[in-house]
């Protein structure tokens, strides 16, 4: 089907039908955009990164495991079943 076929087609459809096409393009449009790949480097360098360790003084969080384990005892019981 050439373009002006299917224009033909399209302007001979009656105004619902006609907004029911360009919506479905709109939404044929959302669903297929591409996704621009990210500009800048993912690279990472967690060894030299500031945020790593940045709790590491904290005298509160020596035993951070059993503070953890405790919470997620709590949390995940069988009483939120």
């Amino acid at each position: 089907m050439t373009q002006q076929e299917l224009l033909n087609e399209f302007s001979s459809l009656p105004a619902e039908a006609q907004r029911q096409v360009i919506d479905f393009i709109a939404f044929l449009r959302q669903k297929y955009t591409r996704i621009e790949p990210p500009t800048q480097s993912l690279d990472v360098d967690l060894i030299n990164d500031g945020f790593i360790g940045i709790w590491s003084e904290r005298q509160d969080l020596t035993d951070s495991n059993t503070w953890v384990r405790g919470v997620r005892k709590n949390e995940w019981s069988n009483s939120h079943e």
